[in-house]
C-alpha cells in the first residue's frame, strides 16, 4: 500500500462517535474530515520509509446529537512503509467539543490492511470513562486534505 493511500487512511484515523445519553454500546459512525499540516518522509533505504504525520481534525457524526458530532482537535502518527508494500501504521488523536470536555483515542492500521481500528484512551467530562472503540477507512485525499469513514461502538 503507497505512503499517500496510507496517509489517507492512518491521518484519517482520526474518528469517534457516540450518541448522547446512551448506556450501552450502539452503533456510530461519521466522517473525519483532517488538515495535513505535517508529512515528513524519512527514507531509511531499500524500500523503507517512515511518515511523521501531525493534522488538525474534525468530526462529523452521522447522528447530530452525537456527543462526537463536531469536536474538534488534532491527530499525530507514524506510517511505516516497506519493500513489500505492506505499509503500517499507528497514533493518537485529541479532541474537544464545544464544552471543553477532551477526548482522546489510539488508532492503529495493520500492515497491507484497507481498514485501520481505534479506540478511546481517555476523556474528561461528558467523554470521561467511555469505551468506544471501532473502524476506519479513507475515503479521499488530495495530499493535503483527507477523509475517513468510520463506525463502531460507541455507548
Amino acid at each position: 500500500m503507497g505512503t499517500k493511500k496510507l496517509l489517507s487512511c492512518s491521518a484519517a484515523a482520526l474518528l469517534i462517535a457516540g450518541t448522547a445519553g446512551q448506556t450501552l454500546a450502539a452503533e456510530c459512525s461519521g466522517y473525519d474530515i483532517l488538515v495535513n499540516q505535517v508529512a515528513d518522509t524519512l527514507d531509511v533505504g531499500n524500500g523503507h520509509t517512515m511518515t511523521v504525520i501531525r493534522a488538525w481534525s474534525i468530526l462529523i457524526t452521522d447522528d447530530p446529537k452525537s456527543v462526537y458530532n463536531l469536536a474538534t482537535g488534532e491527530c499525530h502518527g507514524t506510517i511505516l512503509a516497506t519493500p513489500d508494500g505492506k505499509g503500517q501504521a499507528s497514533g493518537y488523536c485529541a479532541r474537544r467539543d464545544k464544552d471543553k470536555d477532551t477526548q482522546s483515542i489510539q488508532w492503529t492500521q495493520a500492515p497491507g490492511a484497507e481498514k485501520g481500528e481505534w479506540r478511546t484512551t481517555g476523556g474528561t467530562g461528558k467523554f470521561a470513562g467511555r469505551t468506544d472503540s471501532g473502524w476506519f477507512q479513507g475515503v479521499s485525499a488530495d495530499g493535503k486534505m483527507s477523509i475517513s469513514r468510520w463506525g463502531g461502538k460507541c455507548r
